[in-house]
């Protein structure tokens, strides 16, 4: 059988790494006994091997309680055994992340798999409304590697010489140690058609950075693998 399909550059990438890049819109995760990998729900497109996946809940009482007021709960799952596994999203852009004690808060639609040795937990912005959505976000923080998916290729802004502001579903991630609000545009004339379609806005200033997408592509969210 001949086909462009079948060329050397579609085949099986081998790696040994727990994480690592089969091409730009998938990743590959070798796990095994203490090497675990929490995901997404529903982003596993393929695996080989002795592997099983089961629902990641919360850790403690607390992160419970953040999950069950949370409408933006990111639904996740733990990937453990002895194999290979493949993960992608959307045909998103796949960026590999190795945390060395830092903390990155990121976007639940933004967040494709992490090192099960990282710590995590839901935020939630200060003075955030329900207007606005998206104000619980994950952070993620330790020693360890991480995935983030994006539309399209990213650009870092860095919040530290002025305020910054970006569109909440173009925003993929920030440094942990910044604290954004939520900045509204809406005026009374939205309610009559006449908004600027730009109702809230993050509100970023300080020694960090902030990722952004180039689209505002909200996902969709999955509770199956």
């Amino acid at each position: 059988m001949r086909s462009t399909l079948f060329s050397q550059e579609n085949n099986e990438v081998e790696s040994d790494a727990l994480m690592a890049l089969q091409n730009p819109y998938m990743l590959r995760s070798r796990v095994s006994p203490g090497r675990d990998i929490i995901t997404r729900k529903g982003a596993m497109v393929a695996y080989q091997g002795n592997v099983e996946f089961k629902h990641e809940g919360a850790r403690d009482a607390g992160a419970l309680l953040r999950k069950m007021v949370s409408s933006d709960d990111q639904p996740l799952m733990r990937v453990y055994g002895h194999g290979d596994v493949f993960f992608a999203h959307h045909r998103a852009n796949i960026h590999l992340i190795q945390l060395e004690g830092e903390g990155i808060t990121i976007n639940g639609t933004s967040l494709l798999a992490f090192q099960a040795d990282l710590g995590y937990d839901l935020t939630r912005l200060k003075g955030a409304s329900m207007l606005a959505g998206g104000f619980w976000n994950t952070t993620v923080h330790g020693h360890g590697h991480m995935a983030v998916a994006t539309q399209g290729t990213p650009m870092i802004l860095d919040c530290s010489q002025q305020p910054t502001f970006t569109d909440i579903n173009a925003t993929v991630a920030w440094s942990a140690n910044l604290q954004p609000t939520i900045k509204s545009s809406l005026s009374a004339g939205a309610f009559i058609g006449r908004g600027s379609g730009e109702a809230f806005q993050y509100a970023f200033h300080g020694p960090g950075w902030v990722i952004i997408q180039p689209s505002e592509f909200t996902g969709v969210t999955t509770t199956t693998s």
